[in-house]
């Protein structure tokens, strides 16, 4: 089954709003942001660039159980580089695509001069597919019991 839409769809619906970190600033103080705000990761930008995503699975794994504080480590520390990205004209698709076989959880979205642009999580595109397949089901359904548009 062809899952409809673009990154720009679900861009229009969500907003383009992303909070960023920095490769110098402290875990604890990124891991608290994400506290604050109620999210699970942040793009991490140097230089107006996107230079990758922390999340929290990257603190546990890289901090904690290594033994290492947050306070003393810098998140360019325990990123992974490069950053996978895509354009708001990818389809959800391919996003689905990129995350599954990256084992990624966010997508920074970046516009053709590469700058950040807006971020699309796992949970945005599956909230996408199930509106996706709930209006494909209701066409379906108006269809069938003759109430489909002519």
């Amino acid at each position: 089954m062809e899952i409809p839409g673009k990154v720009r769809d679900i861009l229009r619906i969500k907003g383009r709003e992303v909070l960023t970190t920095t490769t110098d600033c402290s875990v604890y103080d990124a891991i608290r942001l994400m506290g604050e705000r109620d999210i699970g990761a942040l793009i991490v930008v140097e230089d107006g660039a996107v230079v990758g995503v922390l999340s929290e699975r990257d603190y546990s794994r890289k901090v904690v159980l290594r033994g290492r504080t947050s306070r003393d480590t810098r998140v360019g520390e325990i990123l992974i580089r490069p950053a996978t990205t895509v354009t708001e004209n990818e389809t959800v698709e391919e996003c689905m695509r990129l995350m599954t076989s990256g084992r990624l959880r966010h997508l920074p979205v970046i516009n053709e001069n590469g700058a950040l642009d807006g971020v699309v999580s796992i949970g945005d595109l599956v909230n996408w597919m199930i509106s996706s397949q709930r209006e494909t089901i209701d066409q379906l359904h108006n269809y069938i019991s003759g109430r489909y548009p002519a």
